[in-house]
């Protein structure tokens, strides 16, 4: 048996349960069985939704396995080195981060601290003219009007994404082309969940035409350069940023506005994806920037 406490500002105090050792499940799926609020959402590795910090009090020494999907979660979001997994994969030293739906609990005590869901902050964010102009205000109260929103934010994402993909590889930068090939994958997932959701009900029927957007594109489609095949790997990165934030920031003016607790609760979880997305790009432009002023090889 082993003690798992998890410890969250969004829990009113620690929680201590008992998982039995190598019945292989995961720290997620405990946290589920026993109504843990832990985010996530992909459950296969990929999003890095259920990050966790984890505290070994009596570390047992065993071989720790890294999945490739998680490996490259952790580092997009900048909380693992190369360091830190030779040391996990040669000398079976824990890693500080993992991710829940990753690690399979073992025979030892471990303390999980995690932030929760904080996707919509206190005070509202500062809603650009991409959220407040759309057909004429921010306010949607019918979920079907939502869901073709929706799925047109998305898949102008999809698309947006998998043009800088194109213009990265185009110059040799192979590593960002993989992560907005991610993204784009993500943007199709969430396009293609906004159909579902939809039912019977076609969701491009509720889609307006491009005139009510500003610009004429939608949220998440950044600036005209942005597929520039000449365009440097910072400057790609901080395009695909702008376009996730104004994305961000029109689920968010959804969520703010609307009268219907059924689309709100929608624009939430919309508002939750977008927030990760953002997280991973700043981790890398950080990288990229520290990088540059240290003048450290970009690996490709």
């Amino acid at each position: 048996m082993a003690n798992v406490t998890f410890s969250s500002p969004v829990m009113a105090k620690d929680i201590t349960v008992y998982a039995v050792a190598g019945d292989r499940g995961t720290l997620l799926a405990v946290a589920k069985e026993h109504k843990i609020p832990l985010p996530f959402d992909c459950q296969d590795g990929e999003c890095g939704s259920c990050i966790v910090e984890i505290k070994h009090l009596n570390p047992v020494k065993c071989a720790i396995a890294l999945t490739e999907k998680e490996k490259e979660a952790l580092k997009q979001l900048g909380k693992i080195s190369k360091a830190e997994i030779e040391a996990a994969e040669v000398n079976d030293m824990p890693p500080r981060y993992r991710l829940a739906c990753q690690y399979f609990v073992r025979n030892e005590d471990i303390i999980v601290s995690f932030e929760g869901d904080e996707t919509l902050p206190a005070q509202g964010p500062h809603i650009t003219h991409a959220a407040s102009r759309f057909k004429g205000g921010t306010e949607i109260n019918e979920v079907n009007e939502f869901l073709g929103y929706a799925a047109k934010v998305e898949e102008d994402a999809a698309l947006h994404y998998e043009e800088l993909a194109a213009a990265m590889e185009a110059c040799g930068n192979h590593r960002v082309a993989t992560l907005f090939r991610q993204l784009g994958g993500f943007s199709r997932r969430h396009l293609a969940e906004a159909k579902a959701r939809g039912g019977a009900i076609d969701p491009s029927k509720n889609v307006p035409p491009d005139y009510v957007w500003p610009s004429h594109v939608t949220p998440e489609r950044a600036s005209i350069w942005a597929a520039d095949s000449s365009l440097s790997r910072i400057d790609a990165l901080k395009a695909a940023l702008q376009g996730e934030k104004r994305g961000y920031e029109f689920y968010c003016a959804v969520a703010a506005t609307s009268k219907a607790p059924e689309v709100a609760t929608l624009a939430k979880e919309f508002v939750k994806e977008e927030a990760d997305h953002v997280k991973v790009l700043e981790a890398w432009i950080t990288r990229e920037e520290w990088d540059a002023k240290n003048g450290t090889p970009q690996g490709l």
